[in-house]
């Protein structure tokens, strides 16, 4: 109930946005199985607070017609989000929001274009620091035998069984309790029918993140307290291992906050908005991994 009147009070009562905003343009950037979709009430309440706010569909992912299964590397994976970067304005900068895997591809994102980005939001996302993989935040001996993703995930095998797994996918039964635990049902049922597999290759891939690029771009994240998906003792092990500016703490979240605690994700988003540019500083970039020129080159052909 106070959620759906703070969604009233914002519609009535929307104050114009500061002038000395860094950016007024968020990009907002999918986990694993979802897609632009599940963004859809944050699209709204940003749209109706004066910003623009972009959503991709990950390759694969969402109405992407690409099978998750034939997605071998990262770079595939991010390859819409590298996209949308690539073709901003030279002088517009993004807040880029990430939420669970999608955490790992706006780092990417942000060592490709660290010029582009003015900040970057993880919503209770995979926060990963130099040369891990997304995978090591679930590595066996941080799981606990009552958390319930690995009863959850059900391996794919498309090359057959004798080969590495190609995607993942949710026990439908089970993905209320994990993802959407404080969501309201009409979320979860379009969220069950829209899930789809999750390419398994790019979840193994290292990344690579240096410190003149991916560490020039201002980090925030927003921890969810509900969580039975990335848990809060995962969270704060990201945090401590890799430390952003500053933590925002989403209480009552369940792993979904665009579906259980909308406003409230909003009102932090805002927040984030609103905090002052750094005083400049003119360093000068080194040129992008071979790897990543690569692919700003294939995107430019």
């Amino acid at each position: 109930m106070i959620e759906v009147c703070f969604s009233l009070l914002l519609s009535f009562f929307q104050p114009g946005l500061p002038d000395n905003l860094e950016s007024k343009h968020f990009v907002l950037v999918h986990g694993a199985g979802n897609g632009a979709w599940c963004w859809y009430k944050s699209i709204a309440l940003l749209e109706e607070s004066g910003f623009t706010a972009s959503t991709v569909d990950l390759t694969g992912s969402g109405i992407d017609h690409t099978d998750p299964n034939t997605i071998s590397t990262l770079s595939q994976y991010v390859k819409p989000l590298l996209s949308l970067l690539e073709k901003l304005p030279d002088n517009e900068k993004v807040i880029l929001v990430g939420h669970d895997f999608g955490g790992a591809c706006i780092s990417y994102a942000m060592e490709a274009f660290p010029t582009k980005i003015c900040k970057a939001v993880f919503v209770s996302a995979a926060m990963v620091a130099n040369g891990q993989r997304a995978s090591d935040i679930f590595a066996p001996e941080l799981i606990t035998a009552d958390d319930l993703l690995p009863k959850a995930q059900q391996f794919v095998y498309a090359n057959g069984s004798s080969s590495v797994p190609t995607a993942l996918e949710f026990d439908k039964s089970l993905i209320k309790d994990l993802f959407f635990n404080q969501s309201p049902a009409k979320d979860v049922a379009l969220a069950t029918v829209s899930l789809r597999p999750v390419p398994f290759a790019p979840t193994l891939e290292r990344l690579c993140l240096t410190q003149e690029r991916y560490g020039s771009v201002r980090r925030f994240f927003i921890q969810t307290t509900d969580d039975c998906a990335l848990t809060p003792a995962l969270q704060e092990r990201l945090i401590s291992s890799n430390p952003p500016e500053k933590v925002f703490l989403l209480k009552g979240s369940d792993h979904s906050p665009f579906f259980s605690k909308p406003q409230s994700l909003h009102k932090l988003l805002l927040e984030i908005a609103q905090i002052e540019p750094l005083k400049p500083s003119s360093p000068s970039l080194p040129p992008p991994p071979p790897s990543l020129q690569d692919t700003e080159e294939q995107q430019q052909r």
